[in-house]
């Protein structure tokens, strides 16, 4: 057989700082996990979270990217609202929620007297 089989379109996403990168399946699958060394120090719970949260953005971004593409189909807006896809308006707004509630949590035991 001499085609060549493709694999399955990979998202990724990083954190703010780009210390953590994701590499995910279109359903948030980690497929590859970049962390620098200095992140390796955070408490582990932290750690896995962000890692989580990362996947999830991706597995999002990969949801939003499918509903452009579905609807330049020519898939009606009905029909895109049935399969739960999310638009970039709902991308944009829990990205931002999630960067507030991350830009909230206390990072250090340092803090401001």
């Amino acid at each position: 057989m001499s085609e060549q089989q493709q694999g399955p379109a990979e998202w990724s996403a990083s954190s703010r700082d780009g210390a953590i990168t994701v590499r995910t399946t279109d359903q948030g699958l980690p497929r590859g996990i970049s962390i620098e060394a200095a992140e390796l120090r955070r408490d582990p719970g932290e750690l896995a979270a962000e890692v989580f949260r990362l996947c999830r953005q991706a597995a999002n971004r990969a949801g939003m990217a499918r509903r452009e593409q579905l609807s330049e189909a020519g898939m009606p807006a009905e029909m895109l609202a049935l399969l739960g896809l999310p638009t970039q308006e709902e991308v944009a707004g829990q990205e931002l929620a999630e960067e507030e509630e991350y830009e909230m949590e206390q990072r250090s035991w340092l803090r401001e007297v």
